[in-house]
């Protein structure tokens, strides 16, 4: 009974432990009548407020005046986490006056940030005039894990899958007499 008592006590102290992944200061500068829906139909009405956003990165461009992201905005959930469920009202561009590598904001990353309204920008996509809202940052976080590498693991950890198996059941003569290749490829 002592022993279970202390077991609550301490994962209770790890998860008040847990702090968010955009600072307080921040979060507590941020406009919540802006959602984004309303900014990307008019952006204008919205210039001068911060809002938070995130979504996954299509593009980055650096510059002599500093750093554009494209963004393919989603909605975000309760821990700030963008979740992906098919549904998104937009792009955004995200600016910062400083160099972002693109080696580590790859296309595909997932981010969450907190900026201020500039305005719009008009820039081509595919064949047609596309209107970007302009959102310059002012702290953001890229979820770790969320590239596009990270949607195939190899090996499959699931104990469903046997990598031996010709796919006609578990039976030992039906199953590859040799390991994979491993090594460089």
């Amino acid at each position: 009974m002592r022993f279970s008592l202390i077991i609550y006590l301490l994962s209770g102290l790890m998860f008040t432990g847990c702090t968010t992944i955009i600072s307080e200061q921040s979060r507590s500068i941020v406009n919540t009548d802006a959602a984004f829906k309303s900014v990307k139909q008019t952006p204008e009405k919205y210039v001068g407020k911060n809002i938070m956003l995130g979504g996954r990165i299509v593009n980055i461009k650096n510059s002599s005046e500093g750093a554009q992201i494209e963004i393919v905005q989603f909605d975000l959930n309760s821990r700030s986490y963008p979740e992906e469920r098919f549904i998104s009202y937009g792009r955004f561009l995200a600016t910062d006056n400083n160099y972002m590598d693109p080696l580590i904001f790859k296309s595909g990353m997932l981010l969450t940030l907190v900026g201020e309204i500039k305005g719009q920008k008009t820039m081509r996509l595919d064949e047609m005039d596309y209107v970007y809202p302009v959102v310059a940052v002012k702290e953001w976080y890229l979820w770790p894990g969320s590239g596009p590498d990270s949607s195939c693991v190899y090996p499959v950890s699931s104990p469903q899958y046997n990598p031996y198996n010709y796919g006609f059941g578990s039976e030992p003569y039906f199953q590859r007499p040799f390991a994979p290749a491993t090594g460089p490829r």
